[in-house]
């Protein structure tokens, strides 16, 4: 019995060696840090769509069409609607209100179809959220954060039908809503006076026929005013003020698809308002389908997610694209700035590509990006999930700096049994490896102000933080503030993060610190409304506290 043994054992030698000398495009890194915690087994419905509001509580919604959800409506509301494809009559929720402080959640109330909708919080924290489908489709809504307060609807107050179109907050205070299925253009809430849509080819231009791939637009403000819009595999800086594609960037290398359907997911870095120093603007694209996996996918062929990453400095006179590598493929995924600097990739497939039924290969462990340092030391694997999060995924950073994750539908109603991933109503939170015990002593805590509601532009403020450490590092604390996303198909819709560094730092007490930092010099490095503010400390942030920016 000898011989076959050691023949065995040297075969799985050879092959293992053979397995080694391959070329391998996912460098697989041990699991490493962070903590997930369930936060709520069901919340009755799906989260699709995501937003953090001031008020510390997060609306949630998917679709009125995927008939009755596990949520009943209360006091008898029902929603009465002649037009919808599943239920007329439907008397339970398609939208909820989380309470993050108490951890629990109530109904609320929306009347039209908000399917693949999008939206932004306005400067005065409401959060104006626009089209859908159906007959959401030309719908605005406004949601304020009171305790007791429900969805507002205002029938056309679109100039076009929206559906899969992206919003950004501008400098003036009004939103851009940029695109749309079969809409190769852009309007304004409020309405501009001047025209109620304005064409722009460049959706025309990345439109691949019959797939689309520029659905969901990525979209980012550029610290000179103009917008940085990507779709399908390209992008431009885009003078929305006088209608002008100020410049054209190279396309990604490769030509592989970036956008919905593909779904990768993109972020702007963190701008670094910093002394004596000028602010730079990079975009990092994570991820998505290969070409024609939309197309494979219909037909049960579902093609290796992309593992790759594009990077960008769009602010560069001769921008180019450096490409890097993921640890994991990954479609379908979140990309979530942390108060501290850092990236969290979460959520998505290894294969497939957006659509019902056509991702496989749920990718369970999150991978933290490190944007500053080396090319080669970046990722890194962080510890996994049990629950996949697959299409319809959502996810959005709290003020404690845990990372609210819900979602996942793959289905074209609620579907829970016989089907490989189970329309999922649950919420999780991942608490990055800074909350972590260990970290206490190093953890900042914010003693004064406990909010601030009128910071303005180019000026000087003070903050008060205890650290109960005797290694405290003052070159190494920062003041971060972070722009409220929000977060639908892997697109974090307005997520911004601006280091302000720090101008001064003082002892004034046994472990307390008053801090210094300057806040931006216009709204087109930040524009005005909420922000989350966060001190940090040798990588370690404080809670968060909300300050309001004019």
């Amino acid at each position: 019995m000898a011989a076959p043994s050691f023949m065995f054992s040297t075969l799985l030698l050879l092959l293992q060696l053979l397995f080694a000398l391959l070329p391998h495009h996912r460098t697989l890194i041990s699991a490493a840090d962070g903590n997930w915690q369930l936060l709520q087994k069901s919340i009755g419905i799906s989260a699709m769509h995501m937003q953090l509001l001031r008020s510390d509580r997060v609306i949630m919604f998917d679709r009125t069409d995927f008939g009755p959800s596990n949520l009943s409506l209360p006091n008898g509301k029902c929603r009465n609607d002649s037009t919808d494809t599943a239920l007329q009559v439907d008397c339970t929720a398609h939208s909820v209100e989380y309470d993050v402080f108490a951890n629990k959640f109530r109904a609320l109330t929306v009347q039209t179809d908000v399917w693949c909708s999008s939206g932004a919080i306005m400067p005065d924290g409401n959060l104006f959220q626009t089209g859908g489908f159906n007959d959401g489709e030309r719908r605005v809504r406004v949601f304020s954060p009171c305790r007791t307060c429900d969805w507002n609807e205002i029938p056309n107050g679109l100039a076009v039908k929206r559906w899969y179109a992206s919003n950004h907050i501008l400098p003036d205070g009004r939103q851009i809503i940029i695109g749309g299925r079969g809409q190769f253009n852009y309007e304004f809430i409020p309405k501009n006076i001047v025209a109620n849509k304005i064409n722009l080819p460049f959706l025309s231009e990345t439109n691949d026929k019959g797939i689309e791939n520029n659905l969901y637009p990525f979209v980012f403000l550029n610290i000179d005013g103009n917008l940085f819009i990507f779709a399908n595999n390209r992008a431009i800086l885009f003078d929305y003020v006088n209608n002008i594609v100020v410049k054209k960037y190279p396309m990604i290398p490769g030509g592989e698809p970036r956008s919905y359907p593909s779904t990768g997911s993109p972020v702007l870095l963190p701008l670094k308002n910093l002394k004596d120093s000028a602010i730079e603007a990079e975009v990092l694209v994570c991820g998505g389908a290969p070409k024609g996996s939309y197309l494979q996918s219909l037909k049960g062929i579902f093609m290796a997610a992309l593992d790759t990453c594009a990077r960008i400095k769009i602010t560069d006179p001769n921008p180019e694209w450096v490409m890097e590598t993921m640890p994991l493929a990954r479609d379908m995924g979140d990309m979530i700035l942390l108060p501290n600097g850092n990236v969290l990739l979460i959520n998505g497939a290894g294969s497939g590509t957006a659509g019902w039924e056509q991702g496989r290969d749920p990718v369970l462990s999150p991978v933290l990006y490190r944007p500053d340092n080396n090319i080669r030391s970046r990722f890194e694997v962080q510890n996994p999930t049990t629950i996949p999060r697959m299409y319809h995924s959502t996810a959005a950073l709290l003020h404690d700096g845990r990372v609210l994750v819900g979602g996942s539908n793959p289905h074209a109603f609620y579907n829970f049994t016989g089907v490989l991933f189970p329309t999922e109503l649950s919420l999780e939170a991942f608490s990055p490896a800074y909350l972590d015990g260990k970290f206490d002593n190093l953890r900042p805590t914010i003693i004064a102000p406990k909010s601030m509601s009128g910071i303005r532009y180019r000026k000087k403020y003070t903050i008060q933080v205890a650290i109960n450490s005797n290694k405290v590092d003052e070159s190494s604390m920062s003041v971060t503030m972070f722009a409220l996303a929000f977060n639908t198909h892997s697109f974090s819709m307005n997520q911004r993060l601006l280091i302000l560094g720090n101008d001064k730092v003082t002892a004034v007490g046994n472990s307390t610190y008053n801090v210094e930092a300057t806040t931006p010099r216009s709204g087109n490095v930040v524009p005005s409304g909420f922000y989350l503010l966060f001190v940090v400390h040798q990588g370690i942030p404080s809670q968060g506290i909300w300050v309001k920016l004019y």
